[in-house]
């Protein structure tokens, strides 16, 4: 085979490979990865008093987390996570203990067009959801499957 050749079917298996559908299932918390560290009390009760004392923000009725210290920092007091893979990340609250968090499952998948961009938003208990954003457009290979079992949702992007 000559060097031309070569060329031409590495380029036809780069465009084969490109071509095909990547398949996404919901990640597995116990393989998740803390990115970011929790914020300090010292660090939440400083933003809180910078925050909330902006009169801009309280101008515009953008203050509700400001009732309360409490409010504020259970909005602020979280980490960011993402999947073994680095593919799928969320905002996990600093007060729920690792261990209790990784033993999470997923109890749902969603595919949520935005803009230029669709994501799949896996929902599990607490609260949290881990995303995946691409400029793909993605489906539900199977919606029944995915209803009767989060285990079961898996997604195509291409």
């Amino acid at each position: 085979m000559n060097l031309r050749s070569l060329t031409l079917a590495l380029f036809a298996a780069t465009l084969s490979l490109s071509a095909s559908a990547a398949q996404l299932a919901c990640p597995e918390l116990a393989a998740a990865v803390q990115v970011n560290a929790c914020p300090t009390e010292e660090e939440l009760r400083f933003t809180y008093n910078g925050y909330c004392s902006d009169n801009a923000k309280a101008y515009a009725n953008q203050t509700d987390s400001c009732i309360r210290y409490e409010d504020y920092r259970a909005m602020k007091n979280t980490a960011r996570w993402e999947s073994k893979d680095g593919e799928f990340d969320g905002y996990v609250s600093c007060d729920l203990p690792a261990a209790q968090f990784r033993a999470l499952k997923a109890n749902s998948m969603t595919v949520v067009p935005q803009g230029k961009l669709t994501k799949l938003v896996c929902t599990y208990p607490q609260g949290i959801n881990f995303t995946y954003r691409t400029k793909s457009t993605c489906k539900l290979l199977d919606e029944k499957a995915c209803a009767a079992d989060a285990a079961n949702c898996q997604a195509a992007c291409n």
